[in-house]
């Protein structure tokens, strides 16, 4: 029964759609273009408690771009576009991570059935891909290894080789894409200056990036042998990679899990939350009607004060 109301709007959207195909056909072909972004839906009392409930009251969904009131098209459901999850692990993070590699496993094969599941680890100027895209969520999970935990591996940033990681999505088909991150979010590629989110220039291109291919991020605060706390050294560095994952996040539709300083006790939350997230995650399609190269801000809500919807904050459009 959960998600009746979504799949009736769902539905009737569709068949509005429909309806304005042959309209789009006579001559306003280059005057709009179709946008799809990821959204994730839920009520305050949700949110509060941790689970969905079995039926959720949206009313009605808007979307705004750069302020203007847009069309929409059709809202997907996670039967509809199964998702294509990236897990992206830094492989320099302190090595109590590896603790959590049983529970990551079984988070990945509780997955839906559909799922698709890429397994990289960031390392040096690159990434070592583990497992490609693949719906055998078991042979996914086993894909895990442990992490190096040691400075030769560390790479100069994370943002750069998960730009690469994005460009692995652009063989699959379009539906809901989601990166699940564990990473301290550190750039110290132009000095400790230079590591404030909004100073990286590599964070930037991966925002913009993930905007572009409509890729939802969702990073796992670690520490690594750099940001690990030690006495008197470190605390600057460790606000500037976490801030920086909560802007990644934050932009790209995701969230960031952040638990203080250290590798994270318990994941088992965590990734509760994140299951709901997915569970709870719709791809939205609008008409719009701006056509110039640019970022454009976006907003979608509903008419219903109870809900809440997380969405990319805007997307790059050449």
């Amino acid at each position: 029964m959960k998600g009746i109301v979504l799949r009736s709007l769902a539905g009737a959207l569709a068949a509005y759609a429909l309806l304005l195909v042959p309209v789009l056909g006579q001559g306003d072909r280059q005057r709009v273009r179709t946008v799809s972004v990821p959204i994730s839906i839920f009520t305050k009392a949700e949110l509060r408690a941790g689970q969905t409930e079995e039926l959720l009251e949206v009313d009605r969904l808007i979307v705004r771009e750069k302020g203007e009131e847009a069309q929409i098209l059709s809202i997907r459901s996670v039967t509809d576009a199964p998702l294509a999850l990236a897990i992206v692990i830094q492989d320099d993070v302190a090595s109590d991570f590896n603790l959590h590699l049983r529970d990551l496993q079984t988070f990945i094969r509780d997955l839906p059935r559909g799922s698709r599941v890429m397994v990289a680890y960031l390392r040096g100027g690159s990434f070592e891909v583990r497992q490609r895209f693949t719906d055998d969520l078991d042979r996914a999970a086993r894909s895990l290894r442990i992490v190096a935990s040691s400075a030769s591996v560390s790479p100069r940033n994370p943002y750069d080789p998960l730009i690469d990681v994005l460009d692995r999505f652009d063989a699959l088909p379009a539906g809901r894409r989601a990166i699940l991150m564990f990473s301290d979010g550190l750039d110290v590629s132009t000095g400790t200056i230079g590591s404030t989110p909004f100073q990286s220039t590599d964070l930037e291109r991966a925002i913009l990036r993930a905007q572009r291919k409509s890729v939802s991020v969702f990073p796992v605060f670690v520490p690594t042998v750099i940001t690990q706390p030690r006495i008197g050294s470190g605390s600057i560095l460790l606000m500037n990679g976490q801030s920086s994952l909560e802007r990644l996040a934050d932009e790209s539709g995701g969230r960031a899990f952040i638990q203080g300083s250290y590798t994270p006790i318990n994941l088992r939350p965590a990734f509760r939350e994140l299951s709901m997230l997915l569970n709870r995650q719709f791809l939205l399609s609008y008409l719009s009607t701006n056509m110039s190269r640019g970022y454009y801000r976006i907003e979608v809500l509903s008419t219903n004060s109870e809900v809440k919807i997380e969405h990319p904050r805007g997307y790059y459009f050449r």
